[in-house]
């Protein structure tokens, strides 16, 4: 579960990391009223779940009500990267001396956690890797010893933070790794961590994943979900109970297992083709699993042909064969279907398809032959 800003600082706060005091609002009074209590100036800030915000006009300065007038009503409804803003986080204005990057999420690879830290803050990260990866100071941290504050120091040194901010950076880097281990967050990232021209370090943004796994045991997290701001088909898999996202492409993609999922995106990509969206349906891959995961592709007028790529370990690939079929029955599918099967009675799925087999139910032997006959049924440049 992706957080909006305001709520990953409302989560951050609870662990007692500084961050600039605001509120939220949904509409230009609400703002005004914001901004006016909080005491000029003030910053108007876009609440979406996508970075660019400030390069797209989302992020605008404010010296006075006229200003929070004119800019929240030209934020509200804008639309950035395909996504509408419907809230505004306003907050206190903070007088920056300079800007640093700070994170912590999984690295699955190393079988530990992975702590980030850069003086080169306020843009993407992934250019700072790509352009200049040494100003990106990088630790591994056992989840049996924890991040110690000799090593947060040694990591603070490492990142060549200017000395007036290492001990507060320390102090929020603590912090800010008690709240991704007792938050059970899968990400938190603070771009930029500001040192103001008084000397303080603060999150002036917050960007906070929750590992939904974890959801048992925070039912506080119902608020935050709560203010999702879903599309049509991203809410009809969720009421579904299906792990969807929901891309741009022309490709649907259906497959069981996160990894192998991923894997498809990336082989659709690879051979000329976009994706329209991941769809993990899992190990249960019965005929209303597969039924449902048909019905929220099919609902996408985008979609020209699905690709569904099974690996067969504890699920069957005859079962996921006769609910393929079966699924068919039940929807009408606007898009020709390409399915690739292996593992587990993969021969066995295979003769159910073939005995099936028409212009509109494809077969392919391999992960990169379903991905071209996809491309191809898509109109060849997916």
């Amino acid at each position: 579960m992706d957080l909006f800003e305001y709520q990953g600082k409302q989560y951050f706060a609870r662990y007692n990391i500084p961050v600039a005091s605001g509120d939220v609002a949904d509409d230009v009074e609400a703002a005004v009223a914001a901004a006016e209590a909080i005491g000029y100036p003030v910053v108007v800030k876009a609440q979406v779940q996508v970075g660019g915000r400030g390069k797209a006009g989302g992020i605008k300065l404010a010296q006075n009500e006229a200003e929070v007038r004119h800019h929240a009503g030209n934020i509200l409804g804008m639309d950035i990267r395909g996504h509408t803003v419907h809230r505004l986080w306003v907050e206190a204005a903070s007088a920056i001396a300079e800007e640093y990057y700070a994170s912590f999420t999984l690295d699955r690879s190393a079988k530990n956690h992975l702590g980030m830290l850069s003086a080169q803050g306020g843009v993407e990260i992934e250019q700072v890797a790509e352009e200049n990866p040494q100003a990106i100071a990088r630790i591994h941290i056992d989840p049996v010893d924890g991040l110690t504050e000799t090593v947060c120091r040694e990591w603070v040194a490492a990142a060549n933070l200017n000395p007036q901010a290492t001990e507060g950076t320390v102090d929020i880097l603590r912090q800010l790794y008690t709240c991704y281990i007792e938050g059970d967050a899968s990400l938190v990232e603070i771009n930029p961590l500001v040192l103001t021209q008084a000397g303080q370090v603060i999150a002036l943004d917050a960007k906070v994943s929750l590992d939904e796994s974890a959801a048992r045991r925070h039912p506080e997290w119902d608020d935050f979900s709560g203010a999702e701001t879903l599309d049509e088909r991203e809410s009809k898999a969720k009421a579904l109970g299906l792990q969807y996202v929901g891309l741009e492409g022309s490709i649907g993609i259906i497959a069981n297992g996160a990894g192998l999922a991923m894997s498809t995106l990336d082989v659709v990509a690879e051979v000329g083709g976009s994706p329209a969206n991941f769809l993990d349906i899992g190990g249960g891959a019965n005929a209303d699993v597969v039924a449902n995961a048909l019905s929220v592709i099919n609902s996408d007028p985008q979609v020209k042909a699905i690709f569904i790529n099974i690996f067969g370990g504890i699920t069957r690939c005859d079962e996921v064969a006769k609910g393929i079929v079966e699924a068919m029955q039940r929807v009408d599918l606007k898009s020709p279907l390409v399915v690739r099967l292996d593992g587990t009675n993969s021969d066995q799925g295979r003769e159910i398809l073939q005995a099936n087999e028409t212009d509109r139910l494809i077969m392919a032997g391999t992960m990169v032959e379903a991905a071209r006959k996809a491309v191809s049924l898509a109109g060849g440049n997916g």
